[in-house]
């Protein structure tokens, strides 16, 4: 069996699992609207500036709920059943495939509810969904993999948090930077480079996870 097919079927797993524990997916949308709502609470009246700063905010926190669950959630026995019969680079990357559909859809559900109480101040919705996107891909490879290292560790949280930190802060950076020119906030002609700039973040990120991920389940 290929590792396209492993993946496919593996990826097929993810959704069946989530389609019967929807306390976990739920519990993000629950965590997601709530922020939203305290924020309408709390300020009435958003400025572009801050309405770019919250929602990648409550976008990050979202990202973390949904993907520290990735590895979390398959116990010892489970692995090592996986270990028996597919290629753990295909293990590796239907979760990253699944999260990254799972973070982009909270992320325009973010966006939706937010423009809904705080107005929608995004001038260019074409581009805004595009570093939505690639928001997705950065924080779905990157959390995922940390998420891997941390439940070799007994699902050390602590251990999570340092190690995602470093990892996300250039990612978060750019979409920030990108973001804001949707919004007009910044006028920067050279967006195409800062594009370009966050793609090969996020493949350098892809590349070291599936290279690093087959030693650390063999560990």
């Amino acid at each position: 069996m290929g590792i396209l097919r492993e993946t496919g079927w593996l990826l097929q797993k993810e959704f069946l699992l989530e389609w019967r524990n929807k306390f976990a997916l739920s519990g993000i949308l629950l965590y997601v609207f709530s922020t939203i709502f305290i924020v309408y609470l709390a300020f009435f009246n958003v400025d572009p500036r801050t309405w770019n700063a919250l929602f990648w905010i409550i976008v990050l926190f979202a990202a973390v709920n949904a993907a520290v669950k990735s590895f979390a959630q398959e116990n010892s026995q489970r692995q090592l059943y996986y270990y028996t019969l597919v290629n753990p680079i295909a293990v590796i990357l239907s979760k990253i495939l699944y999260n990254i559909g799972l973070l982009f859809l909270i992320s325009l559900l973010t966006w939706l509810g937010f423009g809904f109480v705080a107005d929608n101040p995004v001038k260019d919705p074409g581009q805004f969904v595009l570093v939505i996107f690639l928001g997705s891909l950065g924080f779905a490879i990157a959390f995922t993999f940390i998420s891997a290292i941390s439940a070799k560790a007994n699902n050390n949280a602590t251990l999570m948090a340092i190690m995602s930190f470093p990892v996300i802060i250039p990612v978060l950076l750019t979409l920030i930077k990108l973001s804001a020119n949707a919004l007009r906030i910044l006028q920067d002609t050279d967006i195409g480079t800062d594009i370009t700039v966050l793609v090969s973040i996020n493949m350098m990120l892809l590349g070291m996870a599936l290279l690093l991920y087959p030693f650390l389940w063999r560990g």
